[in-house]
This record gives C-alpha cells, sequence and structure tokens, in this order.
C-alpha cells in the first residue's frame, strides 16, 4: 500500500562557496557550521545533491524515491506527463558576503547537446539586502561577441554590463543567456529550473585559500550569451490573503503571498506546489495535519493534496508548474 501523502520538508543541502557568509543561520535559520556557507539547496534532485524528507512518516526517504514509488500523487498529472519522474525544479536559498562570479546559464537545446540536461532559466527573490548592494543583469545597452571578448580580454567587463540596486522584496527573472551575478550583501531565494549547469565568465582573478583561481567557461559561454539588452527586473502586487502573479513563464509560476490570516487553497491535482516562507511564521492545516513553518523554510505539498489551509502572518513565495 502506498503511504499517505502529506506536506513534506527536506534536509537543507549546504554548500561552502568562496564568496558564501553566515547568513543562511542568523537570516534564514540553516544550521551552518561554516563561515563560507554560500547555498541551501532547499529542495533538489541534481545528482549527487538529492533532497532527503525531514518530517513525519516518510522521514529518511528521498525525493527522488518518492517520485519512483508515487510520480502522479508528488508531481501531479500534468508535471508527470510532461518531464517524466523527473523533479523538474531546484530550489535555493543563496548569502552573498561578497559577490558571485559573472556567468551565465545555456538554453535547453545547449544544455541538452552539451550536458543532456535541463537548461537554467531562473528567478531571485531579494530577502535581504544590505546598503547598496547590487546586482549584475545583462548588458546596458545591445553588445556584440567582438564587445563582450574586448572588454572581458581587458579586465573591464562590468563597465558594459547593467548593475542594478537590489533591496528586500526584489524579483528578478533571468531567462538563459542573460549574463548575470549577484552581488555582495544579498541573500536571495533562487528558483529556477533543474540543471547545475553555469558558465563562468569573470571571476574578479579571486584565488581560494589555496591560492587556486576557478575554472573559467569562456568558449563555452560564446554561443550561450544573450548580447541584447534585456528587461529582468519584476513589479507585482501585494493584495492580503491573494496568490499574486510574480513570474508566470514556461518552467514555473511564481506567486508572492502576504498572509495576513486564514486562507483556504483548493488545487487541482495536476502539479506539485512549493511554498517558501520569506518572513513571519505560517501553519499548513491538512485532513488532521498541523504544523509550523518559519522563516527560511520551504515545503513541497504533493500534488495529491487539493485542499489545506494556510493560517498565520507571513511573506510566502508560493510555486507551481503551469
Amino acid at each position: 500500500m502506498k503511504p499517505k501523502s502529506y506536506p513534506l520538508q527536506f534536509e537543507p543541502i549546504l554548500k561552502e562557496r568562496i564568496w558564501g557568509g553566515e547568513k543562511l543561520k542568523t537570516i534564514l535559520n540553516k544550521p551552518i557550521v561554516s563561515k563560507i556557507t554560500g547555498e541551501s539547496w532547499e529542495l533538489s534532485t541534481v545528482e549527487g545533491d538529492v533532497s532527503i524528507v525531514a518530517n513525519g512518516e516518510l522521514k529518511g526517504k528521498s525525493l527522488m524515491e518518492l517520485i519512483d514509488e508515487m510520480p502522479n500523487e508528488i508531481l501531479g498529472t500534468e508535471v508527470y506527463k510532461r518531464f517524466g519522474k523527473q523533479f523538474p525544479l531546484l530550489f535555493k536559498y543563496l548569502d552573498a558576503r561578497e559577490d558571485l562570479s559573472i556567468q551565465v546559464h545555456p538554453n535547453d537545446k545547449l544544455a541538452k547537446e552539451r550536458h543532456n540536461s535541463f537548461g537554467k532559466t531562473e528567478m531571485w527573490y531579494v530577502t535581504q539586502a544590505d546598503p547598496d548592494a547590487r546586482i549584475i543583469v545583462g548588458f546596458k545597452n545591445d553588445s556584440s561577441k567582438e564587445e563582450y571578448l574586448q572588454h572581458l580580454n581587458d579586465k573591464n567587463l562590468v563597465s558594459i554590463l547593467d548593475t542594478v540596486k537590489a533591496k528586500s522584496g526584489d524579483v528578478f527573472f533571468l531567462e538563459t543567456g542573460t549574463v548575470h551575478a549577484i552581488g555582495a550583501g544579498l541573500v536571495v531565494a533562487e528558483i529556477q529550473q533543474t540543471s547545475d549547469i553555469t558558465y563562468r565568465l569573470y571571476d574578479f582573478d579571486r584565488k581560494d585559500a589555496q591560492g587556486n583561481t576557478r575554472e573559467l567557461h569562456v568558449d563555452l559561454a560564446l554561443d550561450a550569451i544573450n548580447y541584447n539588452k534585456v528587461d529582468t527586473q519584476k513589479k507585482y502586487e501585494t493584495k492580503t490573503n491573494t496568490s499574486n502573479v510574480v513570474v508566470d513563464c514556461p518552467y514555473f509560476t511564481t506567486n508572492f503571498i502576504p498572509l495576513g490570516n486564514k486562507v483556504s487553497v483548493s488545487k487541482s491535482g495536476e502539479t506539485f506546489t512549493v511554498y517558501m516562507c520569506i518572513e513571519g511564521a505560517f501553519e499548513i492545516e491538512f485532513d488532521g495535519f498541523k504544523k509550523a513553518y518559519q522563516k527560511g523554510d520551504t515545503v513541497l505539498i504533493p500534488a495529491e493534496i487539493n485542499a489545506f489551509i494556510l493560517n498565520g502572518k507571513a511573506s510566502i513565495l508560493e510555486i507551481y508548474i503551469s
């Protein structure tokens, strides 16, 4: 007999990064032990980094095991039809104590041909921002391969890139091909296609503790880059107790819910839903199940759970595939 589904939490997969810090603990309550923790992977089926259930009867099982045993029930009928037994999204929190490298992600076609992977369309929700924190998103003006290479070789690539000041609550949507970098002083929630393919263009000539520089992928990136100016920042409404659409793209839909009290939610069973608690605290109530979640928590609602209640005072990101 198949086990009964319930809202699932997973053990965070913590990643040390040369640019990481300690805010994942101080701001998002993650159990980090390193002073250079850059990422907490909240929900992942990337090979070697598969999420493990942290709560309830299914504790200790991997997300891949659950999908293998109950694909329609976990993923949803339409998601299963479209992706098979693949979990198509990856959820993370990132803490940038220093600037990340300037990078780009390939589209589905290039990623499939070169790496047998999905491409990497992604979005950032800025959870916390230090004063004057900035991000790099695309080119200031339409550019070209030649201009890009000239500035890269001259070590002044940043001069032709668009740098934007970022504050808490800002959202940036990055289609594949967009050159980008998260700047120092930012904590972001990242929602993306399931892919770990990144082409690093420039790393500010940094060296790690052993004196080594990180690998660059200049040649691979040339055909992956969109050299045109792009508009990446998303404006969205903030109506209380409402799923306000932030990003709606072929790969995922993300809504922002300013939860003020109790809200009843109904789902179709076609897709899973993920909630990321950005601020405050809330509870999920479902068929005798009741659990509280706090800032930094991520919870997966299996697709077969089609009616439940959100209750509390919180800012929540709601993500599903439409």
